[in-house]
């Protein structure tokens, strides 16, 4: 091979090849111009990144989801040893902040009887101030006593996702995400051995409940046996739907708004109806283990969750704003009455505070 010659093959030599320019410019011009779409779809303006946030608290290991009690900040994680379902800390907002909490837990939730499930969902009912918890792609929902003990709430659950699986609407009612799959989750009552042959049931989706308090109904409830609010038996389901939510969050207007792990956000009207809210940007991974909660106009904020290292707005028409990003795994978020928005950065460890509008 002469020098100077390309190689080309297994090292065998080749003639030496050259595009002409003008073709060169045709291929790299429109490649160009979607880097510069992606980069400008990254950060429209002076977007605000993690270094830009107010640190609120550290030492919180792996921030999952938050709860906001008054001027207390309540953060669900999974703990360090993985010798319990989960661990709770709570920020006193009213004090100096930032606060590092050193990894110390305010509270360590033990495993319930004969279980091994972790707790990856989080809700607070802000009347009677109870915590619901819910199991990471579990069948169950617990109670926080007010000594600590989680006591099951419901049973009879498939897999409850990990996130804002759970929320508490206006009217102090519970809405709980499950997903049927018997081939994945059979549930915790199959029915009896020798007869599933015999099951009528084959639907395979989501479910979404809404439990209203009510005193006279023996604990823990059976979902199982339970009429689901969607889909509503009989009523047609929503084109495009592809059969998985990871997130739900009740609105002011009384609508529900649920969410796909594609980003697709859906509305779910009190007549049982369903319409497409909005879409998050595609092609930035699956959302998974999100954040969603509503702002008192309407809008929702949404975490990107794993490897998706943003925080969207969506409007009430569905416009889509990035109001931060370069976040290592937000998660968890919670909204006060102040205007500010926390964040759960989990692969960080702490909790970070947006202002998205003025004090009432």
């Amino acid at each position: 091979m002469r020098r100077g010659e390309p190689a080309t093959g297994r090292g065998r030599p080749g003639p030496e090849s050259r595009l002409p320019r003008w073709l060169v410019l045709l291929i790299a011009l429109p490649i160009a111009a979607r880097l510069l779409a992606s980069a400008g779809a990254q950060a429209p303006g002076l977007l605000p990144s993690a270094a830009d946030l107010e640190v609120v608290a550290t030492g919180i290991p792996r921030p999952a989801q938050l709860v906001l009690d008054g001027q207390t900040l309540t953060v669900l994680g999974p703990g360090l040893a993985g010798d319990a379902a989960g661990e709770l800390y709570h920020v006193d907002l009213g004090g100096r902040l930032p606060v590092d909490l050193g990894m110390r837990a305010s509270a360590r939730l033990g495993f319930s009887a004969g279980r091994t499930a972790t707790l990856g969902s989080l809700a607070l009912d802000p009347a009677t101030r109870q915590l619901f918890l819910g199991e990471e792609n579990g069948t169950r929902i617990y109670r926080l006593t007010t000594d600590g003990a989680l006591t099951p709430y419901a049973t009879g659950l498939h897999r409850v996702p990990a996130g804002s699986a759970l929320a508490v609407d206006a009217e102090g009612r519970l809405l709980v995400l499950d997903y049927v799959d018997r081939t994945l989750a059979p549930g915790e009552d199959s029915g009896p051995r020798g007869l599933e042959p015999l099951r009528e049931d084959d639907y395979r989706g989501p479910l979404l409940f809404r439990l209203a308090p009510d005193p006279s109904i023996a604990l823990p409830r059976r979902l199982d046996r339970a009429i689901p609010l969607f889909p509503r038996p009989g009523g047609p389901r929503p084109a495009g739907f592809l059969g998985y939510l990871v997130a739900v969050a009740p609105l002011p207007s009384r609508e529900i708004a649920l969410m796909e792990p594609t980003g697709a956000l859906f509305r779910l009207r009190p007549d049982g109806s369903v319409s497409r809210l909005g879409r998050l940007p595609a092609g930035l991974g699956e959302y998974n283990r999100p954040g969603m909660v509503a702002a008192p106009d309407g809008s929702l904020y949404v975490s990107g969750g794993f490897h998706v290292s943003r925080v969207f707005r969506v409007s009430p028409a569905g416009a889509v704003d990035t109001v931060a990003q370069n976040l290592r795994d937000p998660e968890g978020l919670a909204l006060d009455g102040q205007g500010h928005l926390y964040i759960a950065e989990s692969s960080q460890h702490r909790i970070l505070r947006l202002r998205i509008g003025a004090p009432p």
